[in-house]
């Protein structure tokens, strides 16, 4: 009954261990994913004033840098983004040095493309894309992939309706043509985050998902599609309104990632509470077999025991022999045999004495 109780156990404790493993590993990319989001919205901001001629970057950059900086130093290693980071934060650091519209623009795009990497690299690593879980399966694809895409895509989109108003005629249709690539992706961008978003909404068994992202969603496209109104693809940008728009995306943006952020958090936080309990209830069960394994060894012993304290104790040199003679001697209806009864001490037996006579 152990052996094969203790093969049920050891398979139930390592699929428990491994399924805890998977989803700290999870939490821990959700960790990383959160310190990313303030750094996606410092280098749209520092792109869009670079290019205006600001050569000073924006004061949030710099915390943002820090804040990605500690959480690598914490969880690099174990995410394997130790090399991709140190690679982005030295370019980063470069970024002020670089002159030009066009040249700062493209500088921020390699930037940005490297941040959308390593976006993709902590997913990856902490294994979010293979959640077995449908909900958290869409949170992670939104936080991790669309929302900073669309982030991305849109800022670009603006910075390059503005620059098309101040290059030359003759170096327009590159800028033109990659403004235009930038309008289609914006579009796909926000219509994946929007299907994965609403597919999280239905696949959840959360009670707060759904009132928690509807807002956050709803702003966050209002102010995708005012900065898509600013841009005026095919017309004149409107640098103020698409300003405003830059502010309100950005805004949106913290307030949707940070929402899908925490309800994943809170979604692995319940399966592992889950996991938690179940592994205690296999400790619990593995130690009552344990203990009903004992106590059926034990039991016959100390069955056996009580038997021997509770039976009397016999006369020395009496056997078992000595009992069935004496019964047996008995008449056959438990009234003493009168042959067998010795006569008392001074009686006279007349007839047992006539006898004798007659023999002799």
């Amino acid at each position: 009954m152990l052996v094969p109780t203790a093969v049920l156990f050891g398979r139930v404790w390592t699929d428990n261990s491994d399924k805890r493993g998977s989803t700290e590993m999870e939490k821990k990319g959700v960790e990383y994913i959160t310190a990313l989001t303030p750094l996606v919205n410092a280098l749209a901001e520092s792109q869009s004033t670079g290019i205006q001629g600001v050569s000073k970057p924006p004061p949030t950059l710099a915390p943002a840098v820090a804040q990605v900086s500690a959480v690598d130093a914490k969880l690099g290693a174990e995410l394997r983004t130790q090399d991709r980071w140190a690679d982005l934060k030295s370019k980063i650091s470069k970024l002020p040095k670089v002159t030009g519209s066009v040249n700062i623009l493209n500088a921020h795009v390699e930037v940005t493309d490297l941040t959308l990497a390593l976006y993709a690299a902590v997913r990856r690593n902490a294994e979010l894309n293979r959640d077995p879980d449908g909900d958290i399966s869409n949170l992670q694809q939104a936080v991790a992939i669309d929302m900073p895409t669309t982030v991305v895509r849109v800022n670009r989109m603006g910075d390059y309706a503005n620059l098309l108003q101040g290059l030359p005629a003759a170096s327009r249709g590159q800028v033109q043509a990659q403004f235009g690539h930038e309008v289609i992706a914006v579009q796909d961008s926000v219509k994946q985050l929007t299907e994965n978003l609403q597919a999280a909404v239905d696949d959840t068994k959360s009670q707060t998902l759904s009132g928690s992202l509807v807002n956050s969603l709803d702003s966050f496209r209002r102010g995708v599609e005012s900065m898509s109104r600013g841009a005026n693809p095919g017309g004149t940008p409107n640098a103020a309104t698409m300003s405003t728009a830059q502010s309100t995306l950005q805004t949106a943006l913290n307030s949707l990632s940070g929402t899908t952020l925490k309800e994943t958090d809170r979604l692995l936080d319940d399966r592992l509470s889950s996991l938690n309990y179940r592994r205690t209830e296999a400790v619990i069960m593995g130690a009552l077999a344990l203990l009903l394994v004992l106590g059926a060894l034990l039991w016959p012993s100390f069955n056996r025991r009580r038997e021997t304290e509770a039976s009397p104790e016999r006369p020395v040199g009496e056997s078992t022999r000595d009992v069935a003679m004496s019964n047996r001697s008995g008449s056959p209806y438990g009234s003493p045999n009168p042959y067998d009864q010795a006569p008392g001490y001074g009686d006279h037996d007349q007839t047992r004495r006539e006898r004798s006579g007659a023999i002799r």
